[in-house]
């Protein structure tokens, strides 16, 4: 609020534009890139153990990778969010509900754990 008063003078006028290209570039980075990288390094680690189903992790990949094309449209063109950008943000929506209400319902496969079915040196 300070920047837009009266006689701040012509480089508070810079300082503003520039914080605010900041703060679109955050509100689209944070919120969309980092649920991607999230998605990669879970459905990776769950994807390699065999904890819960392989299906589960894939979809997890699957909506990372729409996720960050998402991101992309969004930054690099217009910005506009408007038609089907929105629509890439449902697979790793239902990632995260999915891989939630299975680890409530039925947890980790105890198989794996318990066999040591896999080891970090077979990664």
């Amino acid at each position: 609020m300070t920047l837009r008063r009266d006689g701040a003078g012509a480089d508070a006028l810079v300082t503003t534009q520039a914080l605010v290209a900041l703060h679109d570039w955050i509100f689209v980075l944070g919120p969309g890139f980092i649920p991607a990288v999230n998605a990669l390094l879970l459905g990776t680690l769950l994807y390699r153990s065999r904890l819960v189903p392989r299906g589960l992790p894939l979809l997890g990949f699957a909506g990372a990778a729409l996720l960050v094309i998402s991101v992309a449209i969004t930054r690099f063109t217009a910005g506009d969010l408007s038609g089907p950008v929105p629509l890439f943000a449902i697979p790793i929506a239902l990632w995260e509900f999915s891989l939630g209400v299975y680890l409530v319902v039925k947890g980790f496969k105890s198989s794996t754990i318990t066999t040591g079915a896999w080891s970090p040196k077979e990664a």
